[in-house]
């Protein structure tokens, strides 16, 4: 699966930009034909301490998938997003399989 990787408004380590990598591609275990992805990775407004946004979008045939989460790392942020995309893609996979 092709990924891109944006952070927004800052410069993101190759250190969590390797271990977002890992971890969606994990996703390709649950549904093999994702197109491709996008990672967003923004620091929030506010000034509370969970100011961390990840937003995932996958492109698969037919559809996007998009999920959105805010923690106080981006490491726990990436984690919640892509157990919500998990479920997403579940979802998706038994859908199209029972049609």
């Amino acid at each position: 699966m092709k990924l891109q990787i944006n952070a927004v408004n800052f410069d993101a380590r190759t250190q969590l930009q390797d271990f977002i990598q890992q971890k969606v591609n994990k996703l390709e275990t649950f549904y093999d034909r994702i197109i491709e992805g996008e990672v967003f990775l923004k620091l929030g407004n506010n000034n509370q301490i969970a100011n961390k946004i990840v937003e995932i979008k996958l492109f698969v045939p037919g559809s996007t998938l998009f999920t959105k989460e805010e923690a106080d790392s981006f490491e726990t942020a990436t984690d919640k997003a892509l157990d919500s995309m998990t479920r997403q893609l579940k979802k998706y996979k038994d859908k199209i399989t029972t049609h």
